[in-house]
């Protein structure tokens, strides 16, 4: 990678979730490596602060974000011929900033590496999304975009199948890069000894959102609960604008009788080691899941996990040795749904019961889970790969 060079991130959200923290510690080495990084977010936001703690220049500035209701037929030919004034914009930003490249993380902010390539500037985009519940015109509309780019990471082979199945002519440009994941500062204490009486305590990390699955996992617990283990639920996320009312349903569904006292719902939370720390299990019932940092940050602390068996979980977790996988069929109609809801919550109470009747087991593939993490998803294991990828987007874009 060329020495100094100036770098423009486009990101598309001011959180801090998965491909939030993904961004900091790339930018983390890019800064290491002696490179200037300005990153362009379209809202203020705590992530904000991280990344000018991390030593980025921050840029606030409105741009397209691609939203579910942009996800149609209509909404895409909306979008597309709203797209030529945006691009000019964009173009001129990216001119002005003097970036040498740009870096586009995800895809649903479809105009940046288009504007850039445009603008004579090289293009890196960088996949989190493993779109496949949507119809094929969505997904080709949604990731053609892409083909501006000079070359592209996907976060997982889920990510990368889905986008290759709608845009083969992207195959030599893309590779899979998976996420590191940074784990604890200080080592976390071993697996708890549960001993008679002790409740079951259950943790799971993610955005409120149906995508999510807390849903389930709310409901999962209460058959366990049923079934005559003392079973808890801590969730740490909080809820997308416009998702409220998913919210609503989840607070009401954890008063329920079978639950009340049962679940809290603690909203965000950063570091979320402490929850994890005090959880018998972790789990990840995602509808769909292209990565899965939260499953590697349980993994990082030696809990036994138990996740969905979809797209990029199937990539991190290893069935019945660092966790148990639960099957999922989704309809291929965009919404993701299991065509058998009840059987998924079955599943995921089984096997939530299997780690609170098993202590062996459930400290076997705790250990087992840390080991991998440490082999694979740490962000040192991940880091020179990573850089490799945007050095040689800088020397031939």
């Amino acid at each position: 990678m060329r020495t100094a060079s100036r770098i423009l991130v486009a990101h598309p959200s001011p959180d801090l979730y998965g491909s939030d923290w993904q961004l900091v510690e790339t930018i983390h080495g890019l800064i290491e490596a002696g490179h200037e990084v300005v990153v362009a977010l379209p809202l203020d936001g705590p992530l904000v602060e991280v990344l000018r703690d991390a030593g980025a220049r921050v840029a606030v500035m409105p741009f397209t974000v691609l939203r579910k209701a942009l996800l149609s037929p209509t909404g895409l030919a909306r979008l597309s011929a709203q797209a030529a004034p945006e691009i000019a914009r964009l173009r001129a930003v990216i001119r002005a900033s003097r970036a040498e490249a740009v870096l586009t993380n995800t895809v649903t902010i479809p105009w940046w590496p288009v504007a850039a390539s445009a603008a004579g500037v090289p293009v890196l985009a960088h996949v989190h999304e493993a779109e496949d519940t949507q119809r094929r015109i969505i997904r080709a509309g949604l990731n053609a975009p892409l083909l501006a780019a000079s070359r592209i990471v996907a976060n997982s082979g889920a990510a990368r199948d889905a986008l290759l199945d709608v845009q083969p002519r992207l195959a030599p440009r893309t590779e899979v890069v998976h996420n590191g994941v940074a784990g604890p500062d200080q080592p976390l204490e071993p697996l708890r000894h549960r001993r008679p009486g002790d409740p079951f305590r259950i943790a799971m990390v993610g955005r409120l959102s149906p995508r999510k699955g807390v849903d389930v996992a709310l409901d999962a617990v209460g058959l366990l609960r049923r079934s005559g283990v003392d079973a808890s639920l801590s969730v740490c996320g909080s809820v997308f604008p416009g998702y409220e009312w998913y919210e609503a349903e989840l607070r009401e569904r954890a008063g329920r009788r079978d639950l009340d006292g049962h679940v809290e719902l603690l909203g965000y939370v950063r570091p979320t080691w402490p929850v994890l720390e005090a959880a018998d299990a972790v789990v990840v019932p995602s509808r769909a899941e292209p990565f899965g940092n939260t499953a590697v940050e349980a993994m990082h602390a030696a809990r036994p996990l138990v996740a969905s068996r979809v797209q990029g979980l199937a990539e991190v977790v290893t069935d019945a040795v660092t966790g148990l996988l639960v099957p999922i069929e989704q309809v291929q109609d965009g919404t993701g749904t299991p065509t058998d809801p009840d059987r998924f919550v079955a599943d995921l109470a089984e096997r939530l019961t299997a780690v609170a009747t098993d202590e062996a087991r459930a400290k076997s593939m705790g250990v087992a889970s840390r080991k991998r993490v440490e082999e694979h998803f740490a962000w040192t294991a991940i880091a020179e790969q990573t850089m490799e990828v945007y050095r040689w987007a800088l020397d031939h874009g």
